[in-house]
This record gives C-alpha cells, sequence and structure tokens, in this order.
C-alpha cells in the first residue's frame, strides 16, 4: 500500500503565488536594511547545542529541536542514566547539536568567532528559518523565517531610535497602517521588582507580567503566586495592571514609582531619551507607545525592549521585536560589547497582509505570453523569440508538448496567462506570429518587433 504523503505539524509548502507574496515582504525589508546601512550575512541552520542552550530561559530551552548524533547514539549513555529514563542528562550524550531557535544568539556567536575580521560598530541584517518545537496554532509554527537587523559595539541610544524608524520604514512600505510599537526597558522591570521586593524572582516575575495580555490580571497573580512572589509584593505591582494616560503621563508615574530604584530610574532616562527623539522625528504609520507590561521573555535583553502589534482589526499575536542586550557576546568571552536588534515575523506579517487584502495585483510575476507548439519545427521557430523576449525581460514561455490546442489553451487559461501566440507555416514563411488577447478574444498577425512591444 502507498504511503499517504504529509508534513510535520507546525511546517508548511508553499504555492507559487504564496512564495510570490512572501518574496514581495522579504524584498521589502531587505531593501530597507540595506537603505540603513545593514550588510548581510548567514549562518548555519544548527548550531553546537552548547552555543544555544541556557540563553533563552528554561521556556525556550524546552522549544529547542535537538538533532540526534549520527551512528550509535546510545552507546555514550551508561546504564544508570539510561535505565532512569532521565530525558535531561541523556540528550547531553545523544545529542551534541541542535536546530537554531533565533537568529540573535548565532549572531553573537559570529562576532565572537569573526571579531578580528568585522569593523564596529558591525550592523548585520540576517533573513533565515529557525525552528521551535512549539505548539502550533494561528500564526505560530515550528518552522518559520526570522528577518532581524542588529548592531553590536555602539551603546548610543540612537540606535534604539533608528530601529523604531526602520520598523516604521518598512510598515510604510508595505502600506500596513495602524501597527503600534510598543516599548519598554528592562531596567525598569528590574526596578520594579526592587521596589516590591522581588529582586532574587526577577526572571519569574518578568514572564509572568509579560503574559498580561493573554491570560489576563488573574492569571498573572495567580502565576506569580505559584512561582514563590509574595501577595505583598504583588499588591505593591497592581498599578501596573491599569497604567494608562500619555506617554508622558505613564513615564511621570514611572518615575514616582522608581524614585529608590537606581537602575529603574536609568531606565526612565533610557525611555524618555527616546520619546523625545521620535518626538523629533514623527513616525509616518506605526504608532509608538509604552507598555510598562512588556517584559519579553529572553534572558539576554538588558535595556530598551521592543514588540510590535498587528492593527487592531487583525486577531494576530506579534509581527516583531526585540531590544538591546549589552552582555550577550559575553557568554562567548567577548566581554563589553553591546548590541540592540529587532526581528521582523514574516509568517505573521503574510497573514495580517493576506488578511488585510494589502498585497498589489502585481505581487507576483506572471507568464505574459505562452507560445502553442505544433510541432517540432514550429516549436524551434518559437523558442527562437521566446528567448528574444527573456532577452529583453519578457517572461515567455512555450508549452513544451505538441498536445491538442483545446488543452495548451486551457493551461494558458487555467495560469491566467493573458497572451496566446501562434505560429505555424504561414507565419513562418512570412516571419510573423499571430497573437490572441486571452481576455478579449481578439487576435492578431504581427512582426517580432511589433510582438514586443505588445508584451512590453
Amino acid at each position: 500500500m502507498a504511503q499517504k504523503p504529509s508534513i510535520p505539524k507546525g511546517t508548511r509548502d508553499f504555492s507559487p503565488i504564496e512564495v510570490a507574496k512572501r518574496n514581495f515582504i522579504i524584498n521589502t525589508i531587505k531593501d530597507q536594511f540595506k537603505l540603513f546601512g545593514f550588510q548581510p550575512i548567514e549562518t548555519p541552520s544548527f548550531e553546537n547545542s552548547e552555543t544555544l542552550m541556557g540563553k533563552y530561559g528554561e521556556e525556550g530551552d524546552r522549544l529547542i529541536f535537538k538533532i540526534l548524533n549520527s551512528g550509535d547514539y546510545l552507546n555514550k549513555v551508561d546504564d544508570v542514566i539510561y535505565e532512569a529514563k532521565d530525558s535531561f542528562r541523556m540528550t547531553s550524550k545523544i545529542s551534541e547539536k541542535a536546530l537554531r531557535y533565533d537568529l540573535t544568539v548565532p549572531f553573537a556567536r559570529y562576532v565572537v568567532q569573526h571579531q578580528n575580521e568585522i569593523d564596529f560598530p558591525f550592523k548585520r541584517f540576517q533573513i533565515q528559518p529557525v525552528w521551535r518545537a512549539d505548539r502550533p496554532q494561528k500564526g505560530r509554527f515550528r518552522e518559520f523565517y526570522q528577518c532581524d537587523a542588529d548592531v553590536v559595539g555602539s551603546k548610543s541610544l540612537l540606535q534604539e531610535v533608528d530601529f523604531i524608524t526602520l520598523y516604521d520604514a518598512v510598515f510604510t512600505k508595505l502600506n500596513l497602517k495602524g501597527v503600534t510599537i510598543k516599548l519598554n526597558n528592562r531596567k525598569i522591570l528590574s526596578g520594579i521588582a526592587e521596589v516590591i521586593g522581588a529582586s532574587d524572582k526577577l526572571i519569574d516575575f518578568t514572564v509572568a507580567l509579560d503574559k498580561l495580555d493573554k491570560i489576563g490580571e488573574d492569571g498573572v497573580k495567580k502565576e506569580m503566586l505559584g512561582k514563590g512572589i509574595s501577595e505583598d509584593a504583588i499588591e505593591k505591582v497592581k498599578p501596573l495592571f491599569q497604567f494608562t494616560g500619555t506617554t508622558s503621563e505613564k513615564i511621570e508615574k514611572l518615575r514616582n514609582m522608581l524614585a529608590s530604584s537606581q537602575e529603574g530610574m536609568q531606565g526612565v532616562e533610557e525611555l524618555q531619551f527616546i520619546v523625545d527623539a521620535i518626538n523629533k522625528i514623527p513616525l509616518k504609520t506605526a504608532i509608538l507607545d509604552l507598555d510598562v507590561t512588556l517584559a519579553r521573555g529572553l534572558n539576554y535583553y538588558t535595556g530598551a525592549i521592543f514588540e510590535v502589534s498587528a492593527p487592531d482589526t487583525v486577531k494576530m499575536g506579534s509581527i516583531g521585536g526585540g531590544g538591546r542586550y549589552d552582555d550577550l557576546t559575553g557568554i562567548f568571552g567577548l566581554k563589553d560589547m553591546s548590541g540592540v536588534g529587532i526581528s521582523f515575523g514574516l509568517d505573521r506579517i503574510y497573514l495580517v497582509l493576506e488578511e488585510l487584502q494589502l498585497f498589489p495585483e502585481t505581487v507576483a510575476p506572471s507568464t505574459r505570453a505562452l507560445f502553442i507548439n505544433f510541432g517540432e519545427v514550429e516549436a524551434l521557430y518559437c523558442l527562437s523569440a521566446v528567448n528574444k523576449l527573456r532577452a529583453d525581460g519578457i517572461v515567455a514561455e512555450l508549452y513544451p508538448d505538441s498536445a491538442k490546442m483545446k488543452k495548451q489553451m486551457g493551461y494558458a487559461n487555467k495560469r491566467t496567462i493573458p497572451f496566446v501566440v501562434l505560429a505555424g507555416t504561414s507565419e513562418m514563411n512570412t516571419k510573423t506570429f499571430t497573437v490572441k488577447n486571452m481576455e478579449s478574444g481578439t487576435q492578431e498577425e504581427v512582426n517580432f518587433e511589433e510582438l514586443k512591444l505588445l508584451l512590453q
């Protein structure tokens, strides 16, 4: 019995039109990356496990796809570990490599490994697939592309300002209005944890707080209690659950709340600088919003953090995010190398543009003309014209088989090819072509130069 074809959950096949639409987004993002001075790099699809593990927090580590060692991978597992069925201890014995979880950690590894070849500050962009062993759902896949831009080697907050304007530039080009760029700072979160007496629970505190829009206030409180954060501390943080007002009002509230925290106040001043700078160069499309509950669950962020949400009319998770990571390269031995970066979620942006019908009608390159195949001699005559048209950038095809006319015309119709070109003995003798407009049904006899003008 033949095997029924299938693909793993959380992965997808893409049709020609879907690939064309994805490439439209990628090229739009790539053009803006280049315009802002970023240079392209690529890294391997898999890394050594030790490069990735421990960089994304406990939740992130669980979502990393491990690759089994080749050969007899169980040979290195001693009987004690094997009989105990200890998955965590066994993994390090049978898997030394893993699929990359994101592009940021591999980039940090790249910077350290190639530090003597790089001119700092180094601005790079990278557009490649990543893999996460997540539960598939709308807008969340196990294999998906990330489109990242990062700068390392500068602590200037002007980089954060530049990234906000980069987000705005891309969404303006995509004609995606109503996008919100949420902004916060990890120093503010650390300051809040400090003033409520929960500094030792910073990671648990930020992970729970980050889920406010998903599980609500009661859900966040329950998770914090479950992680050992006291009811008294949760009561002190309660104002954050209803943190409203203009950006200026929010910053003033944070000043009052974090007055006793040096780190927290530093975060407030950094936010103030970014907001003031953006006010002087107004955004064209996106909206900048200070969101004090934004935490982003990745441990390596140390300063500003970003998260981009789609317009309210579309039910979708974040379509981009990023932040500053002052010590990420330090884990690979390169100290004092500050970095900041952002990512565009290609797959989610695709779904948003599709739902809002924002893809241009011309996004999919269409064959302009199909040459009908009447036989070998006629086909060679047509093929010469096809190659000349292609040299001038006109997409043209010759039907490969001398099938019945009805089949060839039906093929052109199904592919919505606007013109069909016919050449038989009569046309060959006069060095002409008969062109049929598939929409109007009209046809005319033309020479090659006239044909080229018609198809342009």
